[in-house]
């Protein structure tokens, strides 16, 4: 089994999926190796490209929260946040400038006001595009959470001040029962104590009759650390940050260059 982070990893900067990339994506298939997204994107932030792809059965979204079908879109599993976690987490983002988001049900949500501001918080065209195409906008994301008052998959906040990223950092950290974690420099991402990618993947590997010797992941930022330590193959990016490179017990080229592909192709297929 091939788990592989999106944004940054399998997907190029531009966030697209390269056809040589796609072609041996297909390959891996045909000889029978189960390929799957794991993200920390909700599952409506999976691309259609990657959710209807040849192949691609499950995904493990959220960071881990949820594993789900990908064509049905059926839960598997899931982890979630109790709402006075939510609840403590939402108040701390809420006292700096920042853009705040709760998922639920593999969907996630966020303040109009904020998302017509994005490029206060988000500079990069691309993920700008995928945050305003994959999110459902509020008029107030307080109310939603009073109002729906259940467990979430994960709360995200992203940062205008890096210093004020830094300081609330401080503070969830402190919170017991939570896991955190960011795959961008400005912000943090929140599950459930014992939530990320690589418990995911070997659940879904148990699953599966497949042993973590047998299962490969690829990831290039902080989310991803765990994913590669856990599994039997872990490859990080060459544009993955330090640590991530630390955890890895193999570095491919960039996401530009079809690092996942290249690593598939010579070690994996050969």
């Amino acid at each position: 089994m091939i788990g592989f982070d999106l944004d940054g990893t399998l997907l190029t900067t531009e966030k697209k999926l390269t056809v040589h990339t796609r072609e041996v994506l297909l390959e891996a298939v045909r000889r029978g190796i189960e390929i799957l997204p794991a993200t920390g994107r909700p599952l409506s932030g999976l691309p259609a490209e990657i959710r209807t792809f040849p192949g691609v059965r499950y995904a493990v979204t959220s960071n881990g929260a949820r594993i789900v079908e990908a064509e049905s879109q059926k839960t598997l599993y899931a982890k979630l946040m109790p709402p006075d976690k939510a609840r403590e987490l939402m108040k701390i983002f809420s006292e700096y400038d920042t853009m705040r988001e709760i998922y639920y049900d593999g969907t996630g949500y966020s303040d109009t006001e904020k998302m017509n501001n994005i490029r206060h918080y988000v500079s990069d065209p691309a993920m700008i595009n995928y945050i305003l195409n994959s999110r459902v906008a509020i008029a107030d994301i307080d109310e939603k959470f009073r109002r729906e008052n259940r467990s979430v998959d994960k709360v995200h906040a992203l940062f205008a001040n890096l210093k004020e990223r830094e300081e609330a950092l401080e503070r969830v950290k402190k919170i017991p029962g939570v896991e955190v974690t960011g795959a961008l420099v400005n912000n943090i991402e929140v599950n459930a104590e014992g939530v990320n990618k690589g418990e995911a993947l070997l659940r879904l590997g148990e699953k599966l009759g497949i042993g973590r010797e047998e299962i490969a992941a690829f990831g290039d930022g902080a989310n991803d650390r765990t994913m590669l330590q856990a599994v039997g193959v872990g490859v990080a990016m060459a544009n993955a940050i330090p640590k991530v490179k630390e955890a890895a017990n193999y570095m491919t080229v960039s996401n530009d260059e079809e690092g996942v592909a290249t690593f598939i192709e010579r070690y994996i297929l050969a």
